[in-house]
């Protein structure tokens, strides 16, 4: 006799499948499925659901591994600006970030309001030299609008070969259309620590960008300084510096600081709370400083400046930083590709966070350079010249000791030498003139040691 309701091959194997797994439901059921978990598989169901019917009716054939991948990236670009997934090569594109030398348009760029923007542009690059600025809105790149390509994709658009143009439009306050800035893209140095005397006595050091050699450079360079003299007082400049490594932004802090928290960070799982704190035992720098920073001040940076301010180590001077202040976990995966992922929050030593909010300066100083009339090539920039010995008549170079006969050769070389100096302070004294925040900080750390000499007599 047969059954009522035979049986196929078909419904045989999904009674044993689904066997084994009533019995283990059955086995588990002291720990019941919460509604949010169920929730999620619902949602699993529909995305597999949809996935069968693009692939079944879509006009053409797709290729499903991009449909997927383009899934984790709208998955991710709901979470925050930072957070995203890279391909094998994206992910080699960070590693590079951190190490030697790429060709760029040299600028730090992230995703604010939905919007691509600058956070500021590295100096000395050619983004900097064609006048990009902290907080510029990158509308479109080569006349592609670039309301939806991700930051990586972004990224990959304004890299190329050294020599190659590349065009952006952007958005700036106070310009009522776009600004076409057309760029060649050029190798970008990550050479990180810069420093010079600003006047005898008086440092100054600008750190651009936190890469993996930045501390080694900056106690070479702060030796450098020291074996020119006593240095009474420091400029240290993180203006459009948006950040880096944050283990060089610790170490940084720690050749200032002798104890007390760095930085701390707090995240959902316990691993991610971490907490940073200074060494004793270093060089003690007695000189006061001030740290100068801005809107493009990001980051590690903010780090730094947070730290000396808490510590009351420094007075920051400058505006507002940009409020950088997220974690992101780089988390390799399988195929090559990797996850940046936000997993916390950075807090100054204080307990505040940086996050959305930034660095407040002690003394607010808005501009950073004097700004020359725009469209405008009729009227000409005023220079204020002030008056410097080498002005004076009677000046070292001007005969008033008794000239020594010597070699032609050997005046002339001396000649270049002066002349060198001359054109390095000449130089120096008119970045300060057209630079109001250095100018700011450099009186004031003036004043400090006036103040500190008064107290001490």
């Amino acid at each position: 006799m047969k059954p009522k309701f035979p049986l196929s091959k078909k419904w045989l194997l999904v009674l044993v499948i689904c066997v084994p797994m009533l019995s283990m439901f059955l086995w588990e059921k002291s720990t019941p499925v919460s509604a949010k978990t169920q929730d999620i598989y619902k949602d699993l169901e529909t995305f597999s659901n949809v996935l069968s019917l693009i692939q079944k009716n879509y006009v053409e054939k797709i290729d499903a591994k991009e449909v997927m991948r383009g899934a984790i990236k709208g998955m991710l670009n709901t979470l925050d600006p930072h957070s995203s997934y890279m391909n094998p090569d994206d992910f080699k594109e960070l590693q590079v970030e951190t190490k030697g030398s790429f060709s760029g348009i040299g600028i730090e760029i992230t995703i604010k309001d939905d919007v691509l923007t600058v956070v500021s542009p590295i100096e000395g690059t050619p983004a900097f030299k064609q006048g990009v600025e902290a907080g510029d809105k990158i509308i479109k790149i080569e006349g592609e609008l670039t309301k939806d390509l991700t930051l990586m994709e972004a990224v990959k658009k304004l890299r190329g070969k050294k020599g190659t143009e590349v065009t952006i439009s952007i958005h700036r306050e106070g310009l009522l259309e776009l600004k076409d800035i057309t760029i060649v893209r050029n190798v970008i140095p990550l050479i990180s620590v810069k420093s010079k005397i600003l006047e005898p006595g008086y440092a100054y050091i600008r750190i651009s960008t936190f890469q993996a050699k930045t501390t080694k450079d900056f106690k070479k360079e702060l030796k450098k300084l020291e074996t020119q003299g006593e240095i009474k007082g420091l400029v240290f400049d993180l203006r459009n510096n948006p950040g880096g490594l944050l283990d060089q932004a610790v170490k940084i802090s720690d050749i200032f600081l002798d104890s007390g928290m760095i930085v701390s960070t707090r995240g959902r799982i316990k691993d991610q709370n971490m907490e940073f704190k200074a060494h004793s035992g270093g060089e003690k720098l007695n000189f006061p400083i001030i740290v100068l920073v801005n809107e493009g001040s990001a980051s590690a940076s903010e780090i730094v400046a947070g730290a000396l301010q808490d510590h009351q180590r420094a007075l920051i001077l400058g505006a507002q930083t940009f409020g950088k202040g997220s974690v992101q976990t780089v988390i390799p995966m399988n195929d090559g590709a990797g996850l940046r992922l936000t997993t916390a929050r950075y807090y100054t030593p204080s307990g505040t966070s940086i996050q959305a909010t930034g660095i407040t300066p002690d003394i607010l100083v808005a501009t950073r350079f004097a700004k020359k009339e725009e469209n405008d090539t009729e009227k000409k920039e005023k220079k204020i010249h002030f008056l410097r010995e080498k002005d004076l008549k009677h000046h070292i170079l001007n005969g008033d000791k008794k000239e020594e006969k010597a070699p032609k050769t050997d005046e002339k070389e001396v000649d270049e030498k002066e002349k060198k100096k001359k054109d390095e302070k000449t130089e120096i004294s008119e970045q300060i003139e057209r630079d109001n925040q250095l100018k700011q900080a450099l009186m004031l750390l003036k004043g400090l040691n006036v103040y500190r000499n008064l107290q001490m007599n």
